[in-house]
């Protein structure tokens, strides 16, 4: 549903403020996948209700930028007579700008909301045109948001030992031990989460509280955090460690870092801008790297990896009990998007563990399906037709572990083509579980593996094939990931995804999807290198109805059997009745 523009009055304010455009990004003041309300400005000013995009609006053009995932969801909600929607490869903002802005022009922008490397890349870009990139104090969206909501005040948790595997006082030793600064400026809410142990709810599905650190090398640590927000054991948990200060002081903690001349580290991928300029200003001296909770946080310690077992074995019940339940009313001709995704919410709450969704359920049926992250609505919902495809990607939030889990099921008969379509997918699938690879592999290099069978009949996605994956944090998590262009060692520990899919527009998508766990590899004899490889995570069936047997080699036919028959074994042990025996049949040999 597109919404009213709300161009004329932020094109009102941007005159009253002598500036010729402003930039919108989807992001809030700590870079999350996830907002909260008060953060929505790009959906509130456009309509566009995915994840991740920008907006760039000036006097006389405006122009909305999304990824792959997004390229058909833009323009069924977004009025794209009031804003353009280049592709982002072949026209990215800074092309857009070096087109649209002149010698003399005014782009503003929101300090906290966009990173350094980020204000850096636009303010070349103005350059290159003689116009100028400038910060602004105060936001124009919020000054033309009447209703904006409040600021989230969720209370905070702690995320106990038995789940975390290693104290908050033991993760700072380790994190601030090997800085070569003296300290380090935390911007990323999963980061702070995960060094100190504690959880929030700020913000949708991700289990987070918005808030920044500054990690000391020798000292307490500086958290910057609502302090109305923690109970009473909160504060107990964090008194040794950290000192708690108001949000708003954390320029004045930046300066006094600057009046010391203290070595200050920042990951300019992360941090906002206003962060860096205050520390420039104030003299620190800045030392560039990755946030140094990042790899620590990425390797899940063994404690988080039998986490992640247990959480996928519950989560592989809720699933069958739902795949179970699917089959069987499917055909009825009763069914809708949003009747199937609250069914399976339901399933997963009865395991009576469930913490939230890690992420808006996908409930895609027949042409829907073709648009990667395609979020139905009230308006969008489409019933379940025979004759079509209906992808359902998903996933929860536990105590020790998060899940994501994506099936394309068949109501009724599927056709040749689906069945081909679906089996090429499911090729690439096994291919990311089954290799073997050496230390220092990249995701980069392993991606070619996920689209090999898809190339070779001339189809392809423009998503990445997989995304690393938190221990009850975030679903999507950096830095490892498997896709075109990733130079991150994957090393044991990391969970990822593996997701190779299929799209035809205005037909049907299919996507299937488990998560995996980077492990070291048994020797193999006479090797010269030691191999890792992956574990798989996700216990779920695969749809027997889609796979065209002919199509798999004999490799790939032993690997979905046993597969099979362990989502049996090990979900079949908490199920029993009509579950069970659907089960068994669901993970029967492939013939």
């Amino acid at each position: 549903m597109k919404e009213p523009s709300r161009l004329p009055a932020l094109r009102a304010e941007l005159k009253r403020r002598k500036l010729t455009g402003f930039i919108i990004p989807r992001q809030d003041e700590f870079q999350g996948e996830y907002v909260a309300p008060y953060a929505e400005r790009l959906r509130w000013l456009t309509g566009f209700a995915g994840s991740w995009g920008t907006a760039i609006v000036t006097l006389k053009k405006a122009a909305i930028f999304v990824d792959g995932r997004y390229t058909l969801q833009v323009r069924q909600q977004v009025d794209t007579q009031a804003f353009e929607t280049p592709h982002l490869v072949d026209e990215p903002p800074a092309k857009w700008i070096e087109k649209n802005l002149k010698k003399g022009n005014i782009l503003g922008f929101d300090p906290w909301l966009l990173t350094a490397n980020e204000a850096d890349r636009f303010a070349a870009a103005c350059a290159k045109v003689g116009a100028k990139l400038v910060p602004v104090s105060f936001n124009p969206i919020d000054a033309i948001w009447q209703e904006q909501p409040a600021r989230p005040t969720a209370t905070v948790a702690t995320h106990p030992t038995q789940f975390a595997g290693r104290g908050a006082a033991d993760k700072l030793k380790d994190v601030t031990g090997p800085l070569a600064a003296d300290a380090a400026v935390l911007s990323m809410t999963d980061s702070v989460a995960w060094v100190f142990n504690i959880r929030g709810r700020d913000v949708p599905h991700t289990p987070v509280a918005l808030a920044y650190a500054i990690l000391h090398r020798k000292g307490k640590a500086e958290l910057f955090l609502d302090a109305a927000k923690l109970p009473e054991d909160v504060q107990a948990h964090l008194k040794p460690i950290a000192v708690v200060r108001g949000p708003s002081e954390i320029e004045g903690s930046l300066k006094a870092l600057g009046r010391k001349k203290a070595k200050v580290q920042i990951d300019p991928a992360s941090a906002p801008s206003r962060i860096r300029d205050v520390l420039k200003k104030a003299g620190a001296r800045i030392i560039q790297g990755a946030d140094p909770c990042l790899l620590p946080k990425a390797k899940k310690n063994p404690i988080e990896r039998e986490g992640a077992r247990v959480a996928h074995v519950r989560d592989g019940v809720a699933m069958a009990r739902f795949l179970c339940w699917f089959e069987k009313e499917a055909p009825n001709g009763d069914l809708t998007e949003l009747s199937v995704a609250t069914k399976l919410a339901e399933f997963r709450e009865a395991t009576g563990m469930l913490m939230d969704l890690s992420f808006n359920t996908i409930a895609g049926a027949g042409p829907n399906g073709a648009s990667p992250h395609y979020a139905v609505t009230a308006q969008s919902n489409r019933p379940l037709k025979r004759g079509e495809l209906f992808l359902i990607d998903s996933g929860a939030q536990y105590q020790d572990g998060t899940t994501d889990v994506t099936r394309t099921l068949p109501v009724g008969e599927p056709t040749e083509e689906m069945r081909d379509r679906f089996t090429r997918v499911l090729k690439g699938m096994i291919g990311i579980s089954r290799i073997r690879f050496p230390e220092g592999t990249c995701g980069s290099q392993l991606d070619v593996l996920a689209r090999a069978s898809l190339w070779r009949s001339g189809f392809d996605y423009d998503h990445g094939t997989g995304h690393g994956v938190g221990s009850y944090l975030g679903v999507h998590e950096g830095p490892a990931r498997i896709n075109k262009s990733d130079r991150t060692p994957l090393e044991p520990g990391m969970i990822l995804s593996n997701e190779p899919g299929f799209y035809k527009p205005d037909s049907f998508g299919i996507r299937i999807e488990n998560l995996v766990l980077v492990h070291e590899a048994k020797a193999i004899d006479g090797g010269n290198r030691k191999m890792l490889g992956f574990e798989t995570l996700t216990l779920c069936s695969i749809d027997r109805r889609l796979i065209d047997g002919y199509l798999l080699t004999s490799d790939e036919l032993l690997w979905l059997d046993a597969y099979h028959a362990r989502v049996l074994k090990e979900v079949g042990d908490r199920l029993g009745g009509a579950e069970l025996a659907w089960l068994r049949q669901a993970c029967a040999p492939l013939d």
